[in-house]
Order: C-alpha cells, then structure tokens, then sequence
C-alpha cells in the first residue's frame, strides 16, 4: 500500500523545520532539470548539512533535496488557493440554492383548470375504450384554448396542442360539433393545434419540442395532450425501463415549455387503475378518471390531485350533431360534451334514433350472438365479441336495414345507420371490427 501523501500545507510546515534558521527563500523546484541539475552532495555520519550552491536548496542527511519555505509562506498559499477558490465562477451554478429567507409563496396560480389540471404538471385522463374519454377532454381543453371557465372552474387561457395519434378524422369532425355548437358568435383564430404524426415520446421528445417552438414561436403551449400513451411509447407499458423513460420525456417536454403535460390512457383488466406499470400514478400530478354509468354518462372523477382537493365527480352527456355532408349526399354526424348536473339524473334526451339504426343495430346483436370472437387488443373492451362490418353489413341488409333492394340504396342506408351508431357510441369500432357497447 502507498504512504498516504499529507496535505499540502502540512508537507509545507514540516519542510519548514528541515531548513535552517535565516535562510532566504529558495526557487520553487527540487528535481532540477536542464544545466542547472546536478547530483546532491555526498552526505554522511559526521557530515554536517551543506548548503546547496543552488540557492534556496537543502541538502537533509538522507540527501534528499527539500523546499526552503517558511510557515508564514505557507499560509500565504493556503490564503491565495482560498481566494481562488471563492473567485472561480469558471461555469454557471447548475445546481442553486435557494436560502430559507428566498422561499417566498408565489401569488401566479398554480392550475391551468383549477382543481382539474395543474398549469406545470403530468396529468394522467384515463378510462376503458368507448368510455367518452376523448370526447371529454376535447371539450376540456376547447374551454382552456378559448379562455372560458369551465363547469365552475376558473381556467387560465393558453394556447393548446393536441397530438391527435389515433381518431383523427373523428377529432376533426369533433371541432366542427363544437364550432356549430358554441362558436356561433366567437370572432378570432382559437389557439388550438392538432399534431397527427406518429410520435414516440422518448425517442422523438427533442425533435417535437423544437418543431412546436418552430411553429407557434410566440404563442408557446400551456398544455400539450397526447392521445394516447398506448401511441406514443417505445416499448411495453409494463416494462419500468420503458415507462420510466416515457416519464423522463414527459417531465422534459413541461420543462421545455414551463407547461402542463396532460396524457390520456387506457385501463386494463384491473379496471381501478390505468394500465401498465405502476410508476407511471406515482409520477403524476393530477389523475382524472373516466367512465360511463348505467344512464350511459360520462363520470369524471378527479382521483388525485396533488396541493388540491380530491374526490369531484363532474357528469356530462353526449348530444348528436350533424356536422355536414359528405361527397355521396350522406350526413356526416359527431358529438358535443354537454353539463349534467349530477350523477343518476337523466340524460337530456337526444334526437330519436332513427329506424334504419334501430334495424342495424339489432343486426349487430345478431351478427355476434351467431358469429362473435373475443379478439385481444388493447383497442377493444375485453369482453367484447367482435365481428367483422362486412358480417355486421350482411346480418343488416337480412333484417331490412334499407326499404329499397337496389344495392346502392342498401350501401347508403348502412352507412347512415353505422354512422349514427358509432357516433352514439352505441356500437364500438376499430379498424375492420366491430362490437355493442354497454350502453
């Protein structure tokens, strides 16, 4: 093992002690180089020490050659190596402290929907597939873009940015409910920006920051949605090196902007929790749950709510709207969020179904009852049978979906009453599947 080397002003001191009394100050160097070095004198019993001509050099009995420095030099570095030190800002503070004195409560408000969303924070809306989850929070953050108070909630306005990575054709449609619904009279952009390129969050988190910051240089976001995280991780979300990346990302992505980071999620089969590993709850600053009762309302229920209070229920229902036509003359139908006052009380009643739905629907029920699979997906209920909509489009022109046997007649018919269904959330579709929703 090495001697343990001592500390510099002690190796000084001692030094100091080797050298005689009244000795000048010697050069800074005791491994000469160059033509000034020459081996120590010759040194043994009975020969005194001998000044080296070198001067400032000592030759101790060992023949080793030492410093002349004296105890008030050595202090004199100990001061300037302090002052060094103290005068060294060789790179800005990373990590500052803040003295008890500084910590001073902030008067800017802490929530961007107060109660519901935190301005600077990760909140979680999660909820089993078909339960009016999107539909909800579009309505939300439509409130937050355009500055409005939201069932009782003040809101802080802010510009919106919606990552849109799955439905977005539906989302589109969506804004138009809304825009014929309740913008009758607004005059204006709304600073509302739908994002649908495929994103995955950890590996893309740097490249979207930028291009947000690139686009809307002077109005930068408040919230970001992303819909949803089943479409924008890497990766498993059961697997804690993934989701804790997802997590980072998140957490950069609010800091980046100073905003709030809002993601919505599916639940699983333990239908009390959102999906995948649980270090995604015990990051999050708000967590809002969303599903439907037996009326078929929409049941948000903020289960956490960090520097808040838990526990709020708000219930909203969904009305039909028809948004336009498309190039074959059909009606192109979507949905707007509208207030219930409390869970249990009836749902404003929407306009009749019409009987081609009707008549599609029963289809439907007959279709699965004959022909249906369970189908594992994280895109379909869990215990829902499934079929195809060319099964679903057989068992409905059978049962007389259209009053007309010409097969465009047929076509049209189903493609009304299909619309109609799906927009009531009464049948439930992805990609080529379908399936009857509780409702």
């Amino acid at each position: 093992m090495a001697p343990r080397r001592l500390p510099r002003r002690r190796r000084a001191r001692r030094a100091a002690r080797r050298c005689p009394a009244g000795w000048g100050p010697g050069e800074p160097s005791g491994r000469g180089s160059g033509p000034r070095s020459r081996a120590p004198p010759p040194h043994g019993p009975g020969v005194p020490d001998e000044p080296d001509p070198r001067a400032g050099l000592f030759h101790s009995p060992g023949g080793s050659v030492t410093h002349d420095v004296s105890l008030d030099e050595a202090d004199d570095l100990d001061r300037r190596e302090h002052r060094r030190a103290r005068s060294a800002p060789s790179r800005e503070v990373r990590f500052k402290l803040t003295s008890f004195e500084e910590l001073n409560v902030s008067a800017t408000p802490a929530y961007l929907v107060k109660g519901l969303i935190p301005r600077v924070g990760l909140t979680v809306i999660w909820g089993p597939p078909k339960c009016g989850k999107t539909f909800w929070a579009f309505d939300l953050f439509m409130h937050v873009a355009l500055g409005w108070a939201y069932r009782g909630h003040r809101v802080i306005q802010g510009t919106v940015v919606y990552c849109a990575l799955e439905g977005v054709t539906g989302l589109a449609a969506r804004k138009e409910a809304f825009r014929l619904s309740f913008l009758g009279k607004h005059q204006g952009p709304v600073p509302f920006h739908v994002m649908s390129t495929p994103l995955s969050l950890a590996a893309d988190q740097r490249a979207f920051v930028a291009d947000i910051a690139r686009q809307i240089p002077n109005t930068p976001p408040a919230v970001i949605v992303i819909d949803t995280l089943n479409r924008s991780i890497a990766g498993s979300e059961s697997d804690d090196r993934d989701m804790s990346a997802y997590i980072r990302a998140a957490d950069d992505l609010k800091n980046a902007f100073g905003c709030s980071v809002v993601v919505i999620h599916h639940s699983g089969l333990d239908a009390s929790r959102p999906r995948g590993h649980t270090s995604l709850p015990g990051a999050v600053d708000a967590q809002i749950s969303v599903k439907r009762d037996a009326a078929n309302q929409i049941i948000a229920t903020v289960g956490l709510f960090k520097d808040g209070p838990e526990g709020e229920v708000i219930t909203s229902t969904l009305n039909v709207v028809d948004v336009g036509t498309d190039a074959e003359g059909e009606t192109i139908t979507s949905c707007v969020i509208e207030q219930v006052d409390a869970p249990g009380r009836p749902a404003k009643a929407s306009s009749p179904m019409p009987k081609g739905a009707q008549i599609a629907l029963r289809a439907l029920h007959e279709a699965i009852n004959a022909e249906g699979k369970p189908f594992a997906s994280d895109h379909v209920p869990a215990a829902a049978k499934v079929v195809t909509v060319e099964q679903w489009r057989s068992y409905a022109y059978r049962m007389g979906v259209s009053d007309s046997d010409e097969p465009e007649a047929r076509r049209k018919a189903f493609k009304r009453a299909h619309e109609t269904l799906v927009a009531r959330e009464r049948v439930g579709r992805w990609d080529e599947l379908v399936w009857a929703t509780s409702a």
